[in-house]
């Protein structure tokens, strides 16, 4: 049988185009029931903006845990390319998700809409319509909605930071999706994503910014071709500020774990150093775990599980209260 459509999401019958909407989300299809007892929901349409594919999650809930914590992963790939069922070729297949089940929480893996799709802040829109969506039905999923998390790496971090940052922003919360649940995350996880966007000449020349300027070249993202022009569709002073992790630093901000290999050639590891700078200097919780050596994606690295354990424990200490 077709899928059948809630009184919410369903197009409302009329016959006048001007009342019709187009439906903005799916109800959480059933899910499949792994061998250790894990619940795996496959292909969530969390958000259908118009004229765009759906943006669908993959959602893993624990064997036997009631209203457990949820931690949304997001994905890298410079922003235009990646995919919400594949981990960096570092870690082994789903072992990000694993780790999270194993230590009682749940995990929704999402996609975004990339770069040569939608500029910014298509892409932060859509990370916040998901954590909308799993409060929303929550109960259905039994998840605790008050007990939610994030972890993303490289462009995904980047994403992962700003979801972080501004969840008490009403103007960054988009029109995608489910409205009404906020987007306020209790903790985060960044994986060597970009903090700052702006070149070297923006910072030393915008009188509100609150982050010291980072030194010029070193904060580029090491690829051919220019990632962050793509995301923001030029390299306007302003758009990369309101782009940039960096400039949301307030005291307010959840615990961050930053993690970031000091040989990283891609991301520059003064990413990770200067928004822990920014974010210990306005009062808030945050830890930097340089990786000696390690380059982008932790490649290099003697011992990449110790990491994924290193920050599945810092996410459980910090859901694993009560809310």
């Amino acid at each position: 049988m077709p899928e059948q459509l809630t009184t919410a999401e369903a197009p409302q019958e009329s016959t006048s185009p001007d009342t019709w909407e187009l439906p903005q989300y799916r109800s959480p299809v059933e899910p499949v029931r792994r061998a250790d007892g894990a619940l795996r929901y496959t292909g969530i349409s969390y958000a259908m903006p118009a004229g765009y594919r759906p943006l669908q999650m993959e959602l893993w809930t624990p064997a036997d845990t009631d209203r457990p914590p949820c931690v949304v992963w997001i994905h890298g790939g410079a922003w235009f390319f990646g995919d919400r069922r594949w981990l960096p070729e570092t870690v082994e297949p789903d072992g990000v998700f694993n780790a999270l089940l194993a230590a009682g929480v749940a995990v929704a893996s999402i996609d975004y809409r990339l770069s040569a799709e939608a500029r910014f802040p298509a892409q932060l829109h859509d990370a916040k319509a998901a954590i909308r969506y799993l409060r929303h039905y929550a109960d259905r999923l039994n998840l605790d909605p008050h007990r939610i998390g994030v972890w993303g790496e490289s462009a995904g971090g980047h994403l992962a930071a700003l979801v972080a940052l501004t969840g008490g922003l009403a103007a960054l919360e988009g029109e995608v999706g489910v409205r009404g649940p906020d987007s306020s995350v209790r903790v985060c996880v960044d994986w060597y994503g970009l903090s700052d966007l702006r070149s070297d000449d923006d910072t030393d020349s915008d009188p509100d910014s609150d982050a010291e300027p980072g030194p010029d070249e070193s904060l580029e993202p090491g690829l051919p071709f220019d990632i962050v022009g793509m995301l923001l569709g030029s390299r306007d002073p302003q758009a990369a500020r309101a782009a940039s992790p960096v400039t949301y630093a307030t005291a307010d901000a959840p615990p961050f774990l930053l993690m970031h290999g000091t040989g990283d050639v891609v991301v520059p590891a003064a990413h990770s150093e200067i928004l822990h700078d920014a974010l210990t200097q306005a009062g808030a919780q945050s830890e930097l775990l340089l990786v000696d050596g390690a380059d982008h994606i932790f490649s290099g690295a003697p011992d990449v599980p110790a990491l994924i354990k290193t920050s599945v424990a810092f996410l459980a200490s910090h859901l694993n209260t009560e809310s």
